[in-house]
């Protein structure tokens, strides 16, 4: 139970930082940290929950499958089973998935090319890429209504312990090792995003203003 007690105070905490940046507007988003591997069983977020404000109901544990281990009133985020592929295909040990403006933007402005792609960034050493020519290709799958498909298109994009897919429209989901891992990787997800949108707007303004 200690072990319980010890991953429900890192997520919170790490749900009370993302919710400072004003990454969970309208309740959206949603979180999870491993517990153990054998039987497998993680904390998941809440569904519907303020995740501004901290209680003792804002996580679940959940199995293998997403259900409660435990019988509860609340239910688990209508998106665990993403968090399900992570846990299930590697050796995860956190998953993070927000909306944010420049996430759904960038989603939707590369959604048709089905990634979008980063060189040169200084930001995307934090997936590991040290190489001088190295490059980040974040995929963008369609936003499936129905979770069950949604799970699936996303988990064709699991391959390690750390990774980043867009969702068109509904946001991103990223996963680590550990909580810091995880956050570590959707922090520079947002600053590479909200790089590429700035420096877009940049050029055409000087585009704009030189044909003036």
């Amino acid at each position: 139970m200690s072990l319980v007690v010890d991953r429900w105070n890192e997520l919170a905490e790490i749900k009370d930082e993302l919710a400072d940046r004003d990454w969970f507007m309208g309740t959206s988003g949603n979180l999870s940290i491993k517990v153990k591997d054998h039987p497998l069983e993680f904390l998941v977020t809440a569904s519907g929950k303020d995740k501004r404000k901290r209680t003792n109901s804002d996580f679940l544990l959940v199995d293998h499958e997403g259900h409660p281990v435990e019988k509860e009133e609340s239910k688990p985020s209508a998106e665990t089973l993403l968090h399900c592929e992570v846990y299930n295909r590697v050796s995860a040990g956190c998953s993070l998935h927000v909306h944010t403006v420049a996430n759904n933007v960038v989603s939707e402005i590369w959604g048709n090319h089905h990634e979008v792609v980063f060189k040169g960034q200084e930001l995307i050493k934090a997936f590991d890429l040290w190489e001088e020519d190295a490059v980040l290709r974040i995929p963008i799958i369609p936003n499936h209504p129905h979770i069950p498909d949604l799970a699936e298109a996303f988990g064709e994009h699991i391959y390690s312990d750390r990774g980043a897919v867009l969702i068109r429209n509904h946001g991103i989901t990223v996963w680590g090792r550990n909580g810091f891992e995880a956050k570590k990787l959707l922090e520079a997800c947002e600053f590479l995003f909200q790089y590429q949108l700035s420096l877009m707007h940049a050029k055409n303004s000087l585009l704009n203003s030189t044909n003036i």
